[in-house]
């Protein structure tokens, strides 16, 4: 099945430029073809062409599935962004395979990169969307430090930071909500305030196996873990 995304599809169920010329040029899709598309919030919609204009390509709506393969659980993901561009990127794509609902960007104490071009990730986002054929794009939040996250965060989630000492309980051993966030590090991983802070904010330490894990390893870890568990 190929999948094309478009933000507010009921409102004129037409595709956008790029693709457009992807489902006509490309995939040679004409008038009277049946493709799907999704809105990014859950409905995903049979249509049939009715104007294969390379440039703005005309759909009728011929059936429509709300809530296509909802997840049981929204998993939050809130990861510090890598010093290597192509790693978090990465975790992106993978985590939106996987599974997550919302994808949070922290600068700690120890982070390496502070600016995050937040349009590439969002092509990434509904380029793994599409490809994985989700009718979810996740939620992705700006790159702000994390004592900024901890005043938002919303204390009724299941709340977990993952860590790697004695303290850290296996990860398996936990029992979930439906909604659950969990803290990634930085490279080199957070600092003794913060972990400290995070505990005061009730997240609990978590660890993910015995390894010591790249940042974006863990993320796509966590996620996994957080989808099967």
């Amino acid at each position: 099945m190929q999948l094309f995304y478009k933000e507010n599809f009921e409102v004129d169920a037409i595709l956008d430029e790029i693709d457009s010329k992807h489902c006509v040029r490309v995939l040679r899709k004409k008038v009277g073809d049946e493709i799907n598309v999704t809105d990014g919030i859950g409905n995903l919609f049979k249509c049939q062409i009715e104007d294969a204009n390379p440039k703005k390509t005309k759909l009728v709506i011929i059936e429509i599935h709300r809530e296509f393969e909802k997840s049981n659980r929204y998993v939050h993901v809130v990861i510090a962004p890598t010093k290597n561009t192509d790693r978090i990127e990465y975790f992106v794509e993978k985590a939106i395979e996987i599974g997550v609902s919302e994808i949070s960007f922290i600068q700690a104490q120890n982070s390496e990169r502070k600016v995050l071009k937040m349009e590439r990730i969002n092509r990434i986002a509904i380029s793994a969307m599409k490809q994985s054929l989700k009718a979810y794009l996740p939620k992705l939040n700006d790159l702000v430090p994390l004592k900024s996250f901890f005043q938002s965060t919303d204390a009724a989630k299941f709340n977990l930071i993952a860590h790697l000492n004695e303290n850290s309980e296996p990860i398996s051993n936990k029992e979930f909500s439906n909604d659950v966030c969990i803290l990634i590090g930085p490279e080199g991983d957070f600092d003794e305030t913060e972990l400290s802070l995070a505990q005061e904010k009730g997240f609990q330490m978590v660890s993910m196996g015995n390894s010591r894990l790249r940042t974006e390893t863990a993320g796509v870890v966590a996620v996994t873990l957080l989808n099967i568990l």
